[in-house]
């Protein structure tokens, strides 16, 4: 009877240390465009690795909650409503599976900018931004993945103090002018106020941008991203890893700003998504 006792023990024991280490909760799920899925792909295994998966082409994050292997999927602005499907490997086989997107109806945002200039651009500044704007595209795709699914710290940190004035995702309109939906949360500040990284990671580029001003991006693993705009000063550089709080500049208007505040934006798996969701309670 004892030793039956600590075969079982023993074996608890085993599962414990051989189970993947998850320390950070998940964002919240949100299936819906600009939001995240949370798939589940199946029952963790003692020795199995963790399964992979994209959406189309692009690699997903695969972390674990609750002894089940967790796909957590951005969802892009423009996804349509409907049924979408990602493609899982666990090294042996593959196979398609499904997951369902609500529609989202955002609110309409109108913005006056003094300097008309960034809004109806010269051909020069329209070539400068053009040129920008496929390099930030290159890097949303940026993947790096770590050693373990749960290295990935997806409980941000709010990364000023400050009130929130602009929500992800509303359709905004500069000088009565359509342009691209707002694709970060917007954190009113005054100029000189602290930036700080809202979570682990690396900086992967570091610029000042004819719309986004003077910007650091920050890899956390496994497709996780987060930008931080508007600074006006920059005090992290490429390479430099960053702890969780830790001053990465002072925030400003530099760019394409109404008026000094941050703006954060999150990428998951190449796509930009509510920042909202990350935050380990809803601002």
């Amino acid at each position: 009877m004892k030793s039956g006792f600590w075969r079982i023990l023993a074996a608890l024991l085993c599962l414990a240390l051989t189970l993947p280490s998850i320390a950070h909760a998940l964002p919240t799920a949100a299936n819906v465009p600009g939001g995240v899925a949370l798939v589940k792909l199946g029952t963790v295994s003692t020795h199995a690795a963790p399964p992979r998966a994209w959406l189309g082409d692009q690699p997903v994050w695969v972390s674990a909650e609750n002894g089940q292997w967790i796909a957590v999927v951005g969802l892009a602005l423009d996804t349509p409503a409907g049924t979408h499907e990602l493609r899982i490997s666990d090294g042996v086989q593959q196979k398609r599976l499904l997951f369902e997107v609500s529609a989202k109806y955002y609110p309409e945002q109108r913005i006056t900018l003094k300097d008309s200039g960034k809004v109806n651009l010269s051909a020069s500044d329209e070539a400068r931004a053009e040129r920008e704007i496929a390099e930030i595209q290159e890097l949303k795709r940026h993947w790096r993945e770590t050693d373990k699914p749960g290295d990935t710290d997806s409980s941000f940190l709010l990364p000023a103090e400050g009130r929130l004035v602009s929500r992800f995702g509303l359709r905004r309109f500069f000088n009565s002018e359509p342009r691209s939906p707002h694709n970060g949360l917007d954190v009113s500040v005054p100029r000189g106020t602290l930036i700080r990284a809202s979570a682990p990671g690396k900086v992967i580029a570091v610029g000042d941008y004819f719309f986004n001003g003077k910007t650091v991006f920050v890899d956390h693993g496994n497709g996780l991203l987060s930008m931080y705009c508007h600074l006006d000063r920059i005090d992290a550089h490429e390479g430099d890893s960053v702890g969780k709080g830790q001053r990465i500049g002072r925030s400003g208007m530099s760019g394409r700003a109404s008026g000094p505040h941050l703006h954060w934006s999150v990428i998951l798996n190449g796509v930009m998504v509510d920042p909202a969701l990350f935050l380990k309670r809803e601002p």
